[in-house]
């Protein structure tokens, strides 16, 4: 999903569009590598040393990776896709929503 996610952020860097991403995976240290060699440019959060059973994905009742949530301007939950999305499913649901953003 990485060359993806990092075409994504290349293409919207000038639209109302933030990417987070939470991970589960090890340490602080190794997520940092990690985010260096996968060229990582966007805010991720480290799920505590329980890894998938950390906080975030508790309080977001995440039960299966990758979970993504598309969430608006105003912190509503538009959309929530369990397991990897077909990628233009995915970009379109996101320009949908970034262009009845922008036309406010």
């Amino acid at each position: 999903m990485f060359p993806h996610e990092r075409s994504l952020v290349k293409r919207l860097e000038n639209s109302p569009f933030a990417l987070i991403g939470v991970n589960s995976d090890g340490s602080k240290d190794e997520i940092k590598e990690k985010n260096e060699k996968q060229k990582i440019t966007w805010r991720s959060f480290w799920n505590g040393p329980d890894g998938t059973g950390g906080p975030i994905s508790k309080e977001w009742r995440v039960r299966l990776w990758p979970t993504l949530f598309l969430i608006d301007h105003e912190g509503v939950i538009r959309r929530k896709f369990v397991g990897s999305p077909d990628e233009n499913v995915l970009d379109e649901a996101i320009d949908e929503l970034v262009a009845k953003i922008s036309k406010k």
